[in-house]
């Protein structure tokens, strides 16, 4: 394998973690270094971070940004205009970009004289300084999709995310996108079909590891939510926003309890939903058997959860990977999760046979989720034998050293 050295362009990045993008970065930039390529990154600054530091390894640059945001109404599109307060955002993700590329190429390569192999930018979020960096130089740019503007909002979304996905993808040297359903999607939407390529997401079986979770943990989170240990514990971890399916699941609850009365659903998120899960709880009537923690906890403590749970239900209804399938997986419980539409928990999830992992439900029918639901409880010692299963699926398809592997290939194509 050549080594290589990479730019690495992404907005969240440790410690500044927002959600599944940042857990990618963070795990896929140490495979590089472990395989021994050497890596830049470039991510967001909320001007308390170091603007330059090594972190295990990964040489990581946070340009100190500043807010212009009263400024871009007197010139941007109308679409920004609409995002109101959101404007901030869009601020701070378009100086991130220029000011990460202008010392990427002035700063790195012009001055400090590092020979980049190869460039990836991840999602719109890193997108301008992809096409900076296609502007001003001749170093390949690999464009990481791992969602889209209009998957997300369930419509067309913002024009201006939008217009900079499609010119990432139109100018991009390859396109790695995180799930088949993904790449399906894309070519759907006329993005080029012989610029696609897929690699999974992983996870580090090491640390999400049954074995290294006590009884006594286990015991201490199901009494934090008074659920006892002859009950069952239904897990959801994820961000409360729509295409989760939160509001589905608890819809099919009242189908669940009804065959299975001592069993807990424990949500674990935050998100815009929160208000709508608490209403709907009480609208049915079925408060007392959810237990919500709107919250953003450590790894560990997520670690913990799944330990504690009996079945973790992921009903999406857009998800073009999620990577908190294979989390539980690798903690050894089965898994009910959405499978229709663009979902890539059907890539990770066997649903039948000698392999089987887990249960596809779809998410966007709350009947079927309680059926789901419901077949992996009737038998409990088929349930731990899924679970098995799943922990040997994710050692042999689903580590963050196969991820990087596969990826490097891919960047290796364009030397």
């Amino acid at each position: 394998m050549t080594l290589l050295r990479i730019g690495f362009f992404v907005y969240e990045y440790p410690p500044a973690l927002v959600g599944g993008l940042g857990t990618y970065a963070e795990n896929i930039t140490h495979g590089y270094v472990d395989i021994g390529h050497d890596i830049s990154v470039f991510t967001l600054n909320d001007n308390t971070l170091k603007t330059r530091e090594i972190l295990r390894g990964v040489e990581v640059h946070r340009p100190l940004i500043a807010d212009a945001s009263n400024v871009w109404p007197f010139f941007v599109a109308d679409d920004l205009k609409k995002w109101g307060t959101n404007i901030k955002l869009f601020n701070d993700i378009f100086i991130y970009n220029i000011l990460s590329s202008t010392k990427f190429i002035n700063g790195l390569i012009k001055k400090e004289k590092y020979n980049f192999d190869v460039v990836c930018v991840h999602d719109w979020l890193g997108s301008i300084a992809g096409l900076v960096v296609k502007n001003e130089t001749k170093i390949p740019v690999v464009f990481h999709v791992h969602s889209t503007e209009w998957g997300r909002s369930g419509g067309p979304g913002s024009e201006v995310v939008s217009h900079l996905e499609r010119a990432m993808g139109q100018n991009a040297d390859k396109i790695i996108t995180v799930s088949y359903a993904m790449q399906e999607d894309l070519i759907k939407h006329g993005w080029q079909s012989s610029k696609i390529s897929v690699v999974w997401n992983g996870v580090d079986p090491d640390m999400y590891n049954p074995v290294k979770v006590s009884k006594e943990e286990v015991a201490g989170i199901r009494k934090l939510y008074g659920v006892p240990s002859d009950w069952n514990m239904l897990l959801f971890v994820g961000r409360l926003t729509w295409v989760k399916g939160v509001r589905n699941l608890l819809q099919a609850m009242p189908l669940v309890l009804k065959e299975f009365p001592n069993t807990k659903l424990v949500i674990l998120g935050k998100g815009e939903e929160q208000g709508d899960i608490v209403e709907t709880a009480e609208r049915l009537k079925i408060k007392d058997k959810i237990v919500y923690r709107f919250d953003f906890v450590t790894e560990r403590e997520r670690i913990l959860h799944y330990a504690a749970a009996d079945v973790c239900v992921f009903p999406s209804t857009y998800e073009p990977f999620g990577i908190v399938s294979l989390e539980a997986m690798a903690m050894e419980k089965p898994v009910v999760v959405g499978a229709k539409g663009v979902v890539g928990f059907k890539e990770q999830v066997v649903n039948g046979g000698p392999d089987q992992c887990g249960v596809h439900i779809n998410a966007e029918d709350p009947a079927d989720i309680a059926w789901g639901i419901k077949a992996t409880l009737a038998d409990p010692e088929k349930a731990r034998n899924w679970g098995e299963n799943g922990r040997r699926r994710v050692l042999e398809y689903f580590t963050w050293h196969k991820v990087a592997e596969e990826t490097s290939k891919i960047y290796e194509s364009l030397l």
